[in-house]
């Protein structure tokens, strides 16, 4: 993410959040800046890979619940990164093909990626937008145009909060979102997490640098369950993300000093 206001440096100069994730997952969006930056991520998390992985099965199980067990048939994706196989769209469109799905992200890489995916779908769309400023998000015209705000919503945020500074309140981000949408929303949320203060501060110093001070920090598990203070947790709440509702057959990964939390939540 830019800093709100600043002039992004070009994209091939300095490493993205979005395509180290590409990379890591095998994609092939990316710069070599980018891959530099991933492979010194593995050097300090050797289970990256994995890691995000995981959580990529974890949002499609969290979409899924909510299209089959809530009945939401319309979604927001604020930081939603490059495309990838199993897009909320087509998660949510598999099991109701009526579903609606806005993408949300201030790259312009990753924009134009997204839109040029999108070019033919009347019920999705990208669009540039910040979670720093939420009002413009949820009043552009594509938003409006697509997801009635009437009705309940599933808003995603997907490790989007572990790209914040703690400048930018990431706590504050949650509420906003919670005051725009109706009662009955859900709120699907995972976030880098350790519970080794040393291993915080070893992998927020290089988030910080590799990015020039535009990334945010890894966080501590207590810190994330503070933001989600006042919603209703579907069980089992907030935990490693392989551990949300997996599937049979999929291995559950014990918690380690860095690791993905997710959550679902409900709006009351």
């Amino acid at each position: 993410m830019s800093s709100a206001g600043s002039v992004p440096p070009p994209p091939d100069q300095v490493a993205s959040p979005a395509r180290i994730h590409d990379y890591l997952l095998g994609g092939r969006e990316n710069y070599a800046v980018d891959r530099r930056a991933a492979e010194h991520v593995l050097n300090i998390v050797p289970t990256a890979r994995e890691v995000v992985a995981s959580n990529r099965r974890f949002l499609h199980r969290a979409v899924r619940f909510a299209v089959q067990e809530t009945g939401i048939r319309q979604f927001l994706d604020l930081g939603s990164g490059l495309p990838t196989p199993q897009n909320v769209h087509e998660t949510a469109q598999r099991f109701d093909p009526s579903a609606r799905v806005v993408y949300v992200d201030n790259d312009p890489v990753v924009v134009a990626h997204g839109q040029a995916l999108l070019a033919d779908g009347d019920r999705t769309a990208m669009i540039t937008g910040d979670v720093r400023d939420l009002d413009a998000v949820f009043d552009d015209p594509q938003v409006t145009r697509i997801v009635n705000l009437s009705e309940p919503v599933g808003v995603l945020l997907a490790t989007v909060l572990s790209c914040l500074p703690d400048r930018d309140r990431p706590g504050d981000v949650v509420r906003k979102v919670v005051e725009r949408v109706p009662s009955g929303s859900l709120l699907i949320i995972s976030h880098s997490a350790a519970t080794d203060q040393r291993m915080r501060d070893r992998m927020t110093e290089f988030m910080l640098g590799v990015t020039r001070g535009m990334w945010g920090r890894m966080r501590d598990p207590e810190e994330i369950a503070a933001w989600l203070e006042g919603l209703e947790l579907v069980p089992p709440g907030l935990v490693e993300v392989s551990a949300w509702r997996p599937d049979p057959g999929e291995t559950v990964n014990p918690p380690t000093e860095a690791m993905t939390l997710g959550a679902v939540a409900r709006v009351p």
